[in-house]
């Protein structure tokens, strides 16, 4: 057995919020919509080399019976390469996005920062 790709889905509370996030803000180009029309339900958006679903929370059970919400503790982290960490900080920072760690070099020799998305899903800044 050979993986051909990875595509992380995000559930999320505001699909509008996450798609402002990851599309509007990150640069994502969005690739697939469900339903065609009216309100969306999932959306895929493609950010540089990668894509990422982010689907609505709904009313009823997930389609796999887990239950999504509430959701606690350290789930997911998201590394997303870009090209200046810290102009990319300073433009979400403006945007109101939570930085939760301020850019800092690292002894391996990357620059790196953290903020929350809309959700609170940690995404890793990198370059």
């Amino acid at each position: 057995m050979s993986v051909k790709r990875l595509f992380p889905m995000l559930s999320t509370e505001s699909l509008d919020r996450a798609i402002k996030f990851y599309g509007t803000l990150l640069g994502g180009v969005e690739t697939y919509r469900f339903p065609d029309a009216g309100p969306a339900a999932f959306v895929a958006l493609r950010l540089g080399e990668s894509e990422i679903g982010l689907g609505a929370l709904g009313d009823g059970p997930a389609l796999h019976g887990q239950p999504q919400r509430p959701a606690s503790g350290h789930r997911i982290e998201l590394c997303v390469y870009v090209d200046d960490v810290d102009a990319t900080v300073e433009r979400l920072r403006a945007a109101g996005v939570p930085v939760v760690l301020e850019p800092v070099d690292q002894p391996w020799g990357e620059r790196i920062a953290y903020v929350a998305d809309p959700d609170g899903n940690l995404v890793m800044l990198t370059r």
